[in-house]
């Protein structure tokens, strides 16, 4: 196919080139009805093809023309049968995987520490989840994926199970055999999804993680805007139907179902040019990343009281594969915080990371890095270093992680039923209604339908004392908790 080609991007461009009178949304017609400060800062050629789906521009909800085109040229850059533009983000694309396969009652297989959007499609669809807990890093208080082991035990234990999700690569860009652990479940007669939120350039060098479709998942969950290049909010879903277990017309329907009818054409053209980019040239910009994270992580590692793991660490079922382009920089040593840490660059150096939890900060390496960015980076942690660094002066790693509760309900039932609020330090033996993560380790502690234990409550309690961020609830203090009204728990 011919990549060089742009078929929607190219269709806006002549579209807006016509000056066309315009009486249909968006109402500030190519900027002239928006606000001048705006107007100025963003640009007429932006304004001019923030557009709707008229008959020229063709309709993501059922493409015919030059988004069809767009996405046929997509999925031959990716290696799948199908691919699908998303301007919900990936959540909206891995939404579409779970409800395209599972219906009220279904069991789905997944990793504990999940993104939040896949328990979302897991109310929405009324599924059951079978959770795996992900394998920890004792030395870095970070978690890895779900091993092949781990998918076999729940698969022996649920061989009714309509699908296991796979994180591939982990945020911390740490991969397990995906391919070993797609030719399990397809053993069982089991489809694979893959958040592959953090994984859309892996495709594109021989040197990276296997991608999904390379392994041989049935779905993939693809950010083509966190690494590959597109605007914040597009991204792409990936099929791979020879297996017979994915329905491309069922994916289309639902993802149509989930989508916005005034679909942003900016996005969709990011899209487009992303995938031309990556296609064209996708395998010389890894390496130019991957060489720039390799001098990083180098001269890191020379730091004292910094860690920045690499290769190293493989060798394990969780560890079997490591995306060097993901810098994973331990500050335990330095006797603070990653929170305090974050703090700091942003504070002292203008910079902003991409994560921060107890013991670590991630930063992300991309084509879109210079050595100018790589040379403030190594000069503020140098300096972070002379500021802290203390010889035995480390924080002690502490991972605790209270076990899995017992999910007494479906979450969907949990969720929609009758609810009140009670003070969270006495709902011990309570059933949840609503969601509690806890950062670090990554893990929800709590999901709807689960039975809260004073183990949750008193690891809850801790860490919201020492000022960790916790998401989810209702009440962002967490002194409240909703639950069902007069529900016993089932054990």
């Amino acid at each position: 196919m011919d990549h060089q080609s742009t078929p929607l991007f190219t269709a806006l461009k002549k579209h807006a080139a016509g000056n066309p009178v315009q009486f249909h949304i968006p109402g500030h017609k190519k900027g002239l009805g928006t606000d001048k400060e705006f107007r100025e800062f963003i640009g007429d050629n932006a304004l001019s093809i923030d557009l709707i789906n008229i008959a020229p521009l063709d309709d993501l909800h059922q493409p015919t023309g030059v988004i069809e085109e767009a996405q046929k040229l997509a999925a031959d850059a990716f290696g799948a049968d199908y691919t699908y533009f998303s301007v919900q983000g990936t959540s909206g694309a891995i939404m579409t995987m779970i409800l395209s396969v599972c219906s009220p009652g279904d069991k789905i297989v997944v990793p504990r520490n999940i993104h939040k959007s896949v328990m979302s499609a897991i109310i929405f669809a009324g599924a059951k989840p079978v959770f795996v807990s992900p394998a920890q890093d004792a030395n870095l208080g970070i978690d890895h994926g779900i091993t092949t082991s781990s998918v076999r035990r729940a698969l022996q234990r649920h061989p009714d199970a309509k699908a296991v999700v796979v994180i591939n690569p982990t945020y911390f860009g740490v991969c397990a055999n995906l391919k070993e652990i797609v030719d399990l479940a397809h053993s069982f007669h089991v489809p694979v999804l893959v958040d592959e939120a953090h994984g859309v350039h892996i495709h594109f060098h021989e040197k990276l993680p296997m991608s999904a479709m390379q392994a041989g998942a049935d779905m993939a969950a693809t950010s083509v805007h966190k690494l590959g290049g597109s605007m914040t909010q597009s991204s792409i879903l990936n099929l791979n139907t020879k297996n017979g277990y994915v329905n491309p017309q069922r994916v289309q329907t639902i993802i149509s179902m989930l989508t916005t009818t005034s679909t942003s054409y900016l996005l969709l053209a990011s899209l487009d040019t992303a995938r031309r980019n990556l296609a064209l040239h996708g395998r010389e910009l890894a390496e130019q990343a991957m060489e720039m994270a390799h001098q990083l992580r180098s001269e890191i590692n020379q730091i004292e009281g910094l860690y920045c793991f690499g290769r190293e660490i493989l060798g394990g079922e969780a560890t079997y594969d490591h995306d060097p382009t993901k810098l994973t920089i331990h500050v335990r040593h330095l006797g603070i915080t990653g929170y305090e840490t974050e703090n700091w660059l942003r504070e002292h150096y203008n910079i902003e990371v991409e994560l921060s939890d107890m013991y670590n900060i991630l930063c992300l390496i991309t084509p879109g890095d210079t050595q100018e960015t790589a040379d403030i980076l190594l000069t503020a942690l140098r300096e972070l270093s002379k500021t802290y660094y203390k010889e035995n002066n480390a924080n002690e790693l502490i991972v605790k992680v209270p076990e899995i509760p017992h999910l007494s309900l479906i979450p969907r039932d949990a969720f929609y039923a009758d609810t009140e609020v009670i003070p969270f330090k006495e709902s011990a033996g309570r059933i949840i209604a609503e969601f509690i993560y806890v950062y670090p380790p990554g893990i929800p502690i709590l999901l709807p339908g689960e039975v809260i234990s004073q183990d949750n409550i008193d690891y809850i309690v801790d860490h919201v004392e020492v000022g960790l961020p916790v998401k989810g609830p209702e009440d962002r203090y967490i002194d409240k908790v909703k639950v069902i009204v007069e529900a016993d728990p089932i054990f």
